[in-house]
């Protein structure tokens, strides 16, 4: 069973620019309100990706310390505070998201992954929805906890309804730019998530990568699942699907796929445990 967004009370909503969309313990989570805070948001993924992933980011950011691109201007950023650490804002930052919204997008130089994926045909089949892109999730290897996961979707999830969202896509990475290292959890992605219909789609042409590489009656599912980062096994919980080949990310040292997950087929038992209206973890 699944909640369609449509049925959500306009009167519910609350104003995620302002907001205090979560808050577990001391942590809490909210949109990034000043470029101070992105700033320190950036530093947060510089070092997860290159300090502790190895990635090979541009010469600017390796100088200043900071994973920084142009979509960061024209995105909002969810942040995870730790609100026991003594300073202000930026130095509490343990948990950051990335989100571009379909009308963003449009307005400035499109979407983050289409410099990965063919995205032009699955927007084009859905010229009613709005999508929204996720990027850029990282969180501090201490903060790796179901509390801090927990905030960053209860973030998402009160930012879609707010903005009337449809449907989140966005590129999901395994460690690695060897894909036959991944064979088995890219073989149980290709058998069974895999996005079809209206909602398909595959890696650029000239990127593609193979992700059928086990024949499905060899895949061992429990150990394929069990082997995938838990970003991509929390987007598989949610009920998200899979587009057709895997790009390897030198620079970021990563093997790519594209996650599709559309509002309306949420599992319910995850609409029910944040809220229909996000108000579960809501201040």
């Amino acid at each position: 069973m699944t909640l369609n967004v449509g049925e959500m009370p306009a009167t519910d909503m609350m104003n995620v620019e302002t907001a205090v969309l979560g808050r577990i313990g001391h942590l809490e989570t909210r949109l990034a309100t000043s470029p101070v805070e992105i700033a320190a948001a950036q530093a947060v993924r510089f070092n997860v990706f290159a300090k502790e992933m190895g990635a090979d980011l541009p010469l600017e950011s390796m100088r200043c310390g900071r994973d920084m691109d142009a979509f960061d201007a024209v995105c909002d950023h969810l942040l995870v505070l730790d609100r026991s650490i003594v300073g202000g804002p930026e130095d509490q930052i343990v948990g950051t998201y990335r989100l571009l919204r379909q009308d963003v997008a449009r307005a400035n130089d499109g979407f983050y992954s289409t410099s990965e994926f063919a995205i032009a045909d699955l927007l084009a089949r859905h010229p009613e929805k709005r999508f929204m892109e996720l990027g850029r999730s990282c969180v501090l290897p201490q903060y790796r906890t179901s509390r801090t996961v927990e905030l960053l979707w209860q973030g998402n999830w009160a930012y879609s309804l707010d903005y009337g969202v449809d449907a989140m896509f966005g590129c999901a990475s395994m460690h690695g730019i060897r894909p036959e290292a991944h064979a088995l959890p890219l073989s149980f992605l290709y058998h069974n998530c895999l996005a079809s219909g209206s909602w398909a789609v595959s890696a650029r042409p000239e990127l593609f990568s193979n992700m059928d590489l086990m024949p499905k009656e060899a895949v061992n599912a429990r150990a394929a699942i069990s082997s995938m980062p838990p970003l991509l096994k929390g987007y598989l919980r949610l009920g998200a699907m899979i587009g057709d080949g895997a790009v390897i990310d030198k620079a970021f040292g990563t093997t790519d796929v594209m996650v599709v997950l559309p509002i309306a087929q949420i599992n319910n038992r995850y609409i029910n445990h944040y809220g229909a209206d996000a108000s579960r973890f809501a201040s």
